[in-house]
């Protein structure tokens, strides 16, 4: 059954082929905005986004690219485990390159390196993020949506920062020109609940209600300072629909070998088809025709799981031929959440969760990642397909970690002057007693 779930889990992956303001240059604490039990206050920059960055379309396609290295390597993450699986690579790339905005030295490096950033520089990923979502924001016009109303596919940013903390204006300038993400400011130290609360409310207000519940209990604390959030919604017709009274009950063969009766769908189009040893593919278009759904039904899942890579997806991906297909599909609906810190670590990410350097965020290096978590819904029926997504990335402020020394055996000291750099004495302490 995986199969399926592989390329619900790829249409991101097919998205990205196809009243209280603090002024922005004083980081210092809000004090207007720290009344507990008050509204939510913004920290504005004075930036708006750049709607038309310059960017070649050489970065565009790395960008591209390794988003899709990313996706694949967290699909081999996340996919180690049996059952249905869904998530969007998209949604999480987003939300860590905003964190990333903040990245220094070996942090820096290692979410590059595990994003596959590496061919752009801090200065061109985030304008090419910012070009890469208005084109993805530009589909759809006069197209339908699976419940018949009008076609959406909606990407929303936030950062929601703890009042009184000093973030840097150069981050949110970033975030502001490039990803359209103003702060709101929370009370995480003194409302920790009330704020997750508000974060979660604005997740699933830009979800259609999809993505409930977000941030759990545990993801926000009284040391955290910074969470950064992504969401998104899809909601696109099929051009060629089901037919609703075709869909028939169908036998679909698990993993074991045995049998569950499922809704299966039929239809008739022409679409893109390929195949090659091991599998059949079948792209299914949506009445925006730059999306479509690529379906793939591999003969061998471990086989075909084990060696999918960029190459593989490369070569899947190019449908030398267009025919007519008969295509016979299950009615599903999948929902996922993930704790993702996991296999970000075992994909070589292990530096922002401990001695992290986050100092492009508040200037210290005080902050790192305390959770990273991520829902995603599908529903894929007769009419089309719903999906939604949404990613956070909190982070914590650590207290300086206090060293402790108890000089109970014998010793060793210098007295010197520091300046001068001379050792005036030297002593060993071998017995205090005597």
């Amino acid at each position: 059954m995986r199969k399926l779930q592989v390329l619900s889990a790829l249409l991101p992956l097919s998205l990205i082929f196809a009243g209280c303001v603090s002024d922005r240059t004083e980081p210092e604490p809000q004090s207007a905005c720290s009344d507990r039990g008050a509204p939510p206050c913004v920290a504005a920059s004075d930036k708006e986004r750049i709607h038309d960055p310059q960017v070649s379309d050489v970065e565009r396609d790395d960008l591209a690219d390794g988003n899709t290295r990313f996706a694949l390597d967290l699909y081999h993450e996340l996919g180690a485990q049996p059952g249905n699986l869904f998530y969007s690579p998209y949604s999480i790339s987003s939300a860590l390159a905003m964190t990333y905005a903040g990245a220094r030295t070996e942090t820096e490096e290692q979410m590059a390196s595990t994003l596959h950033f590496t061919t752009l520089s801090q200065e061109r990923l985030h304008p090419t993020f910012n070009v890469l979502n208005g084109v993805l924001e530009s589909r759809g016009e006069g197209s339908s949506g699976a419940g018949r109303g009008k076609f959406q596919l909606n990407i929303a940013n936030a950062l929601w920062g703890q009042i009184g903390h000093p973030f840097l204006p150069s981050f949110l300038d970033v975030l502001a020109e490039h990803y359209g993400a103003g702060m709101t400011l929370l009370d995480f130290a003194g409302a920790a609940e009330a704020s997750r609360e508000i974060i979660n409310d604005w997740v699933a207000e830009r979800t259609e209600d999809r993505i409930k519940d977000l941030l759990q209990a545990n993801d926000v604390q009284s040391t955290t300072r910074l969470v950064l959030t992504n969401a998104i919604y899809f909601n696109a017709a099929w051009k060629f629909p089901f037919d609703e009274d075709a869909t028939a009950p169908g036998d679909f063969t698990l993993a074991d070998g045995s049998k569950a009766s499922v809704p299966m769908m039929t239809n008739t189009a022409h679409m893109r088809y390929h195949e090659d040893d091991g599998y059949q593919a079948v792209e299914v278009p949506y009445q925006e025709d730059r999306l479509s759904m690529v379906l793939v039904l591999p003969s061998d899942l471990g086989e075909f799981e084990a060696g999918f890579d960029f190459s593989a997806l490369s070569t899947l991906l190019v449908f030398r031929e267009t025919r007519n297909v008969t295509i016979t599909l299950p009615k599903f609906r999948v929902e996922s959440r993930f704790d993702l810190i996991p296999p970000l670590k075992e994909l070589g990410m292990t530096a922002p969760f401990s001695n992290a350097d986050f100092s492009g965020i508040d200037g210290t290096r005080n902050l790192s990642i305390s959770a990273v978590v991520h829902k995603a819904f599908v529903d894929v029926n007769e009419a089309g397909t719903e999906a939604a997504a949404a990613t956070a990335v909190a982070l914590d402020e650590s207290a300086p970690e206090t060293a402790a020394i108890r000089f109970d055996r014998p010793f060793v000291f210098f007295i010197r002057d520091n300046d001068a750099r001379t050792i005036l004495f030297v002593g060993r302490v071998a017995n205090p007693s005597t």
